[in-house]
């Protein structure tokens, strides 16, 4: 658009200036207007409009939200996947034609486009020239690469898994409105447990409002800290209905959360990414409403069984122990306490027996061999030999073994068997004859009639 001509630029001088007859020239640049030197609205719709027309064509991905088909120009809402932004799009009828998907409202597109201006009613819009449907193959691609950016991010770790409460107090739901999977999951959850209370948010669960409504609904009840667990869920679909439950800022929405969450989206073999993200993942909502809560009919079943072998197993206890009672009240020794002292005294009195005709065998057969070593001692004792008529000759020396043991003239005592005699050996004399007995008249003596015998002979 070409620039003011000089008579629309002092059309927007003030007042006085043009009084003057001396009009100032419009500042050139945006950062030279003043309040007294301003831009007219129309200036700068068609600067704006000239800066966006020197912009080259870009390619932006986007879901169209609604269209307006015509003959020759239609017209399009072309909304962000992720944010709350969108603008319009337009498309001549010749690059629709080579489009080969349909482009229905919540279609994935990626437009080549011009971005332009409409100065006169200041409004910014997309001139496509070629727009290419992103296909559920492309989608699973970027799906699979959000999943390993993800897990290497750590947010899938089973470790980051809480564990659900065994009874909830209140149960955060998050569904889409009048959804048979919300009726799925408050019908088969009351039938379990009648007392089970929840927290319900219709939300949108597919299209382009989907992850911000979810989103917002996931921080509402994970800030209300009377919920102990929340469950997204939603029925199955197509991949492009369940787009928003792989979506990055919903996921990491997720994996924030510091309540436990249980995903059911779908069905058995659908597997968005906030499965993954959850604490725990439901196959369906029903399988959702069974995980969240006991059923009771099922634990008291459980508790009168645990209370009937608790039962069963206490009587079978008493019985025992009564019968081992029994058993030994039965005994001999608890009847008559007095028979284990009956029965030890017999056998004491059978023991003292047997003792003492032992101790007697025994000293019997002592007394015998002292009796014997007696005639023994007596047989050989130098007494015996004296009363056999011997005698023994001693001096104050000791015992006379030889004449040469006692000189001439000298004493020597004669020890026999009851008595003692003092005897003097003569003086010798020379031998003419062979020897004879001596004769009592070779030697004086004396007799000691002590009547004690020489005991002092037994050494």
């Amino acid at each position: 658009m070409s620039a003011p001509q000089p008579d629309e630029a002092n059309a927007g001088a003030p007042a006085d200036q043009q009084d003057a007859g001396a009009p100032l020239p419009l500042p050139e640049k945006a950062l030279d207007t003043t309040e007294q030197r301003p831009w007219p609205l129309r200036l700068l719709s068609s600067k704006m409009a000239d800066y966006i027309g020197r912009m080259a064509p870009v390619w932006v991905e986007g879901q169209i939200v609604e269209g307006n088909r015509r003959r020759g120009m239609s017209f399009f809402t072309l909304r962000d996947t992720e944010a709350d932004v969108s603008l319009r799009m337009t498309a001549f009828s010749q690059v629709l034609d080579r489009v080969t998907a349909p482009l229905d409202p919540g279609a994935h597109v990626v437009v080549h486009a011009k971005p332009t201006f409409y100065a006169k009613r200041g409004d910014l819009s997309l001139q496509a020239r070629t727009i290419r449907a992103v296909g559920i193959g492309e989608l699973l691609a970027r799906i699979d690469q959000l999943r390993r950016t993800l897990a290497a991010e750590g947010l899938f770790d089973a470790d980051r898994k809480r564990d659900l409460p065994f009874l909830p107090r209140r149960i955060g739901l998050i569904c889409g409105r009048e959804a048979k999977a919300m009726h799925d999951v408050l019908v088969n959850a009351r039938e379990r447990f009648p007392e089970v209370a929840f927290e319900v948010r219709q939300v949108a669960v597919q299209g382009v409002n989907a992850v911000r409504e979810v989103s917002a609904a996931l921080r509402e009840l994970d800030a209300d800290p009377g919920i102990d667990v929340i469950v997204i869920t939603r029925g199955g679909g197509s991949v492009e209905d369940l787009l928003p439950f792989s979506n990055e800022t919903l996921v990491r929405e997720a994996a924030k959360a510091t309540t436990p969450i249980v995903s059911a989206i779908g069905h058995e073999t659908d597997a968005p990414l906030l499965d993954l993200v959850a604490d725990h993942r439901a196959s369906t909502p029903t399988a959702a409403a069974k995980r969240i809560v006991p059923d009771m009919a099922a634990e008291r079943a459980g508790v009168d069984n645990a209370r009937s072998r608790l039962r069963h197993a206490i009587t079978h206890r008493l019985r025992s122990e009564q019968s081992a009672l029994d058993a030994v009240r039965s005994r001999p020794v608890l009847a008559d306490p007095g028979v284990i002292v009956t029965a030890r005294e017999s056998d004491l009195a059978r023991d003292l027996r047997t003792i003492r005709l032992r101790f007697g065998t025994r000293i019997d057969a002592a007394s015998a061999d002292i009796r014997s070593l007696g005639a023994q001692v007596r047989a050989l004792s130098p007494a015996a030999t004296l009363e056999r008529g011997y005698a023994v000759l001693r001096t104050d020396r000791g015992i006379v073994r030889e004449a040469s043991d006692v000189p001439p003239g000298a004493s020597v005592e004669a020890v026999l068997a009851d008595s003692r005699l003092t005897l003097t050996r003569a003086p010798d004399s020379p031998v003419t004859t062979p020897a004879t007995t001596p004769r009592a008249s070779d030697a004086s003596a004396s007799v000691d009639t002590a009547d004690t015998p020489p005991t002092d002979l037994v050494d």
